[in-house]
């Protein structure tokens, strides 16, 4: 009785399975479907180009030996890759391609394997990422050394560094790092991936924006290569990921990293986030993902307490060689509380002056310079404020400026609404429409551009906008 693909391919998996690191063999074979059997010749079906190289790059030797004690010294292998369709047909674009070991069981008397692997092209182009070989993408100066630890920052940073010491091997997995803007989420971010690559350089870490990510999923779908994108990020050890909040209404982005997320979790992969939020207060992020990064543990970076800016003060002033007294560093702790990278921003500013003016470290000099930081320090905004702002301006609750209402003093305060949160604040329009009346995206970008005209037509309409200007940015 003849077999078929199916049983075929079922008992090369048995042996398979056998002879392969058990991660290796849920990536890389349970996804393979057997296609058709045709007499020594098997077909089989993977997800992506970047799959069957990968495959001929690493596994031929054991898939080879598998198909001769199963279908004799003449068997063949074929692959038929499935190529991702970005015009909405439901029948995938198929391309086939034989295996580059034509006669099995001739090379396997003749040819002895080379140890060393050829190096695979990456399945996308991404700047300095040009090899399997992945550069890491981290900054060495953000290290935990130039951390500075204190009340604001301990669980964070005693995360990161259990992380460091066993990647994809705690309970912090994956590590939400949550805080305001110049808290150093990004740094810490860094440090822990530094520390990795110090204790494990054999691991693959990566570092990557969100905006970045999602431009370059962007990219694969227009080029015909979402799978290839998958399977890359599939492969890397520890995934750290920046300011995910923007992943917020991009529905498509999400999908796909919720699968990646999953595969690397699975596989005990590290995955490490930083936010301006806690998931609790995330916008447009899907319930699944949402609940996904609750697994690990989120941990917030606080504003740090006097002492430990004194301690930030000195840390900088130390690693630059820069001598200062210290009722300058106490005026500039007691005077900026906002965030690390205010602090450090005075101190660069007290050293270019005094070397370009020739001037002393005086208290005036720091006087001066604080003041300015004081003054241009812009207030933060959230499309919350913006809508309390406007409700209040034009005499009305903010629950009725959500409301579906036509009146039209009402619409033209949600629209006022709209305009100033895409303009003030870092929102997707997909997260300004949800918080204001649950809107789509579409609307918003509609009633900016009402706003826009209205401001160049209507007397009383630019009035309006003028005004709330002041409101909200003074």
């Amino acid at each position: 009785m003849s077999k078929t693909a199916q049983e075929v391919w079922t008992n090369c998996l048995s042996f398979i399975k056998d002879n392969v690191p058990e991660t290796g063999y849920r990536t890389w074979f349970e996804p393979i479907k057997p296609v058709k059997l045709s007499g020594e010749i098997l077909t089989i079906q993977v997800p992506s180009h970047f799959f069957y190289e990968f495959l001929e790059e690493h596994y031929i030797k054991i898939i080879r030996v598998a198909l001769i004690k199963e279908l004799g010294e003449g068997a063949k292998l074929v692959y038929d890759i499935r190529l991702e369709n970005t015009y909405g047909s439901n029948s995938p674009q198929i391309t086939t391609r034989p295996s580059s070991d034509r006669n099995p069981l001739k090379e396997q008397k003749t040819v002895c394997f080379p140890e060393t692997k050829k190096e695979l092209k990456n399945p996308f182009v991404i700047p300095g990422l040009q090899k399997v070989k992945i550069e890491s993408q981290l900054n060495p100066n953000y290290n935990f050394t130039s951390f500075v630890e204190g009340d604001s920052n301990r669980l964070a940073r005693s995360a990161g560094m259990a992380v460091a010491n066993k990647p994809g091997g705690t309970s912090f997995n994956p590590l939400l790092i949550y805080g305001g803007v110049g808290l150093g989420k990004t740094h810490l971010a860094h440090a822990i991936g530094v520390d990795i690559k110090d204790k494990y350089p054999d691991k693959t870490v990566l570092y990557i924006s969100s905006e970045k990510f999602t431009q370059q999923f962007i990219d694969s779908i227009k080029s015909n290569t979402r799978n290839d994108f998958i399977h890359f990020y599939q492969m890397i050890d520890v995934l750290i990921i920046d300011d995910v909040q923007f992943l917020s209404g991009k529905k498509g982005t999400q999908d796909v990293f919720f699968h990646i997320f999953n595969h690397l979790h699975q596989n005990g992969k590290q995955v490490i986030l930083t936010s301006d939020k806690a998931p609790v207060d995330m916008q447009d992020i899907e319930v699944r993902l949402l609940s996904r990064f609750k697994w690990g543990l989120s941990a917030e970076l606080q504003r740090p307490d006097y002492e430990t800016r004194i301690s930030i003060l000195q840390n900088k002033l130390y690693r630059d060689g820069v001598e200062m007294p210290n009722e300058i560093i106490e005026y500039i702790a007691k005077n900026i509380t906002s965030n690390v990278r205010e602090l450090e921003g005075v101190i660069i500013s007290m050293i270019a002056q005094a070397s370009f003016n020739r001037k002393e470290y005086t208290l005036d000099l720091a006087r001066q310079i604080v003041d300015k930081f004081v003054k241009n320090t812009k207030k933060e905004l959230s499309v919350d404020y913006i809508q309390k702002v406007v409700s209040k301006y034009f005499d009305i609750d903010v629950a009725t400026l959500q409301s579906k209402t036509r009146k039209r003093h009402i619409v033209q305060a949600r629209q006022l609404a709209m305009f100033f949160a895409k303009r003030l604040t870092k929102n997707s329009l997909a997260s300004i429409g949800s918080q204001i009346g649950s809107r789509d995206h579409a609307t918003v970008l509609h009633a900016c551009k009402v706003v826009d005209n209205l401001s160049e037509t209507d007397k009383q309409f630019r009035v309006y906008v003028e005004e709330l200007t002041k409101k909200l940015t003074f």
